[in-house]
């Protein structure tokens, strides 16, 4: 069956994948948030602090998500390219002076303005993600489940990018690392602004034959996202290498990094062969889409004649519609999810601010193997709660919250056997933490825009990402920080050392009591979602159902 397109919508439809593509480079950047554990060592070192004031450092890196509220407001009103570029400059400024300090460059700056460029560096990343996100979803309305899987996924992935790619490069040298961080996200969203735009074509109903080729693309982006997880994974776990292999794994990871081009490119290919040979095969399909459109838009609107009665300004839109604002935030639903994503994201995002302190106090004297595998497993978490989540809704109505309710408790699991220190626990607790940190991220974003809408979706979205500096704050900078320094002894230059199990045990116990409350609130949520959900599986099940006859 072919594609129903005019050459303009065929021009969209490539365009509308090549946004998807960069989008996905842009996200493989914009996880320098995640790196802290990599040069807060030389941090600590450099300015002679306690823990206390090193995670306060990290939490301050984690404030400058709170003012991605403005990436938020901004995204209604400015374009994508202007986005990219404010959170391009912001992260330019924030990272190249940490990296001056390290390199002493400059000397060590006043303890208040590291805190302000730790916070420029976290805040920019929120300008990347914002308009990645929000563009990518209402391009892809009907396939918001694996389009998140995909970006929350490849950020997930670019911590361990970061990480390998300076120990490959750059024998882990702080500095080094820090001016990655300065540069290479600068010139990926330069590039990114060019081709990342919503599409015209968006809002329309997709017809049968496109809704197939985007299911055999987003496999195709998923297999590439995979197949460079793995080849991470396999240079991660294969011990020390030579200058030479070194050089050679950087060089196809760039070509891996490359390969979903292909897509965009496919799809090019295709349009002109369809162009060739005719439309006569989308103008027999046409009056079939428009059965399938009514079919579905009359399952969507079955209440419809109810919104039309009374004063439509004073109705409060129920879950599932288009919210403001204000009316999102009225919505009790909107606080279940607020404070279950917190107690997921905030201790998640406490055990990657502290990764290589609590290797430290294991005895481990590399801890970059458990950035990455954090890094590399929350990949996994991310794309698969994506793809899985959307499979069982469109198979038989499971509510997404139910995702994250289970990954709040493996969650627990995994901090109950890091807090064990058993011989490898913080290898398989690293390994668990992240897959559910990468759930809870990739699962929350869908579930946002299809509870309240993706009208307002850019600030909705930044709103519930104010959980990560509130966990960071909670979680890193108040419990694990305090807790820490009250089991570390003094050293020479002011700073404070804890070698030992006991030195995070409790602060894991009490991150495992916090999954157990997060999974209250997420079961709690998905069973005041159930009828939203089981409206979406409706209509998906009418536009199968009508697939099948078209096939037929």
């Amino acid at each position: 069956m072919g594609l129903s397109l005019t050459p303009s919508s065929r021009s969209a439809e490539v365009g509308k994948w090549l946004g998807l593509v960069t989008a996905v480079w842009v996200q493989c950047i914009s996880g320098n948030n995640y790196t802290f554990s990599n040069y807060s060592d030389a941090l600590k070192n450099l300015m002679g602090l306690t823990q206390l004031e090193l995670n306060n450092l990290s939490v301050a890196k984690d404030v400058g998500k709170a003012f991605g509220i403005l990436a938020g407001l901004a995204s209604d009103r400015l374009p994508t390219p202007v986005i990219l570029l404010i959170g391009s400059l912001e992260g330019l400024v924030g990272y190249g002076a940490q990296w001056l300090v390290v390199r002493q460059s400059i000397s060590p700056l006043p303890y208040w303005q590291m805190c302000i460029f730790l916070c420029m560096g976290g805040n920019s990343t929120t300008w990347m993600n914002t308009a990645v996100l929000v563009t990518c979803m209402r391009n892809f309305r009907r396939n918001r489940g694996p389009v998140s899987g995909i970006l929350k996924g490849y950020v997930g992935l670019s911590t361990a990018i970061f990480t390998d790619l300076c120990s490959a490069l750059f024998a882990d040298n702080p500095a080094s690392f820090l001016l990655m961080l300065s540069i290479v996200p600068a010139a990926v969203c330069i590039a990114a602004m060019v081709f990342l735009h919503e599409s015209p074509s968006a809002a329309n109903k997709p017809t049968v034959a496109e809704e197939e080729t985007e299911a055999k693309c987003f496999n195709m982006i998923n297999v590439a996202a995979v197949v460079i997880a793995v080849y991470l994974l396999a240079f991660d776990l294969s011990g020390e290498h030579g200058v030479l292999i070194s050089r050679v794994f950087v060089a196809v990871l760039m070509v891996l990094l490359v390969a979903p081009v292909g897509v965009p490119i496919y799809l090019s290919f295709r349009s002109r062969r369809s162009k060739l040979n005719g439309d006569a095969e989308g103008q027999i399909e046409e009056p079939l889409i428009k059965e399938e459109e009514e079919t579905v838009m009359i399952v969507e609107n079955e209440n419809e004649h109810e919104k039309e009665e009374g004063d439509v300004e004073q109705r409060i839109p129920e879950i599932g519609e288009e919210h403001t604002i204000k009316e999102a935030l009225m919505k009790l639903d909107f606080w279940i999810m607020f404070v279950s994503f917190l107690c997921g994201v905030g201790t998640g995002l406490a055990v990657m601010n502290n990764m290589g302190q609590m290797g430290l106090a294991m005895g481990y004297t590399d801890v970059s193997i458990f950035v990455s595998m954090t890094s590399i497993w929350g990949f996994f978490g991310r794309i698969g709660s994506g793809s899985l989540s959307e499979y069982f809704l469109k198979k038989c109505g499971t509510p997404r919250p139910l995702w994250n309710a289970a990954s709040q408790i493996l969650m627990a699991v995994g901090y109950i056997t890091m807090a064990i220190a058993l011989p490898g626990s913080l290898f398989l607790g690293s390994v668990i933490v992240g897959i559910c940190y990468g759930v809870r991220l990739a699962v929350t974003v869908p579930t946002a825009s299809e509870l309240f809408g993706l009208k307002n979706y850019g600030l909705i979205y930044n709103i519930l990402i104010l959980n990560l500096p509130l966990g960071s704050f909670l979680f890193s900078g108040l419990l694990a920080g305090f807790l820490y320094d009250a089991e570390a002894t003094k050293t020479p230059g002011g700073g404070n050392t804890c070698v030992g199990a006991h030195c995070y045990r409790v602060v894991f116990i009490i991150m495992a009591i916090a999954c157990f409350i997060g999974f209250g609130f997420d079961l709690l949520l998905a069973f005041r979602t159930k009828k939203v959900y089981m409206k979406i599986y409706a209509s998906k099940k009418a536009k199968r159902a009508v697939v099948r006859s078209i096939k037929v």
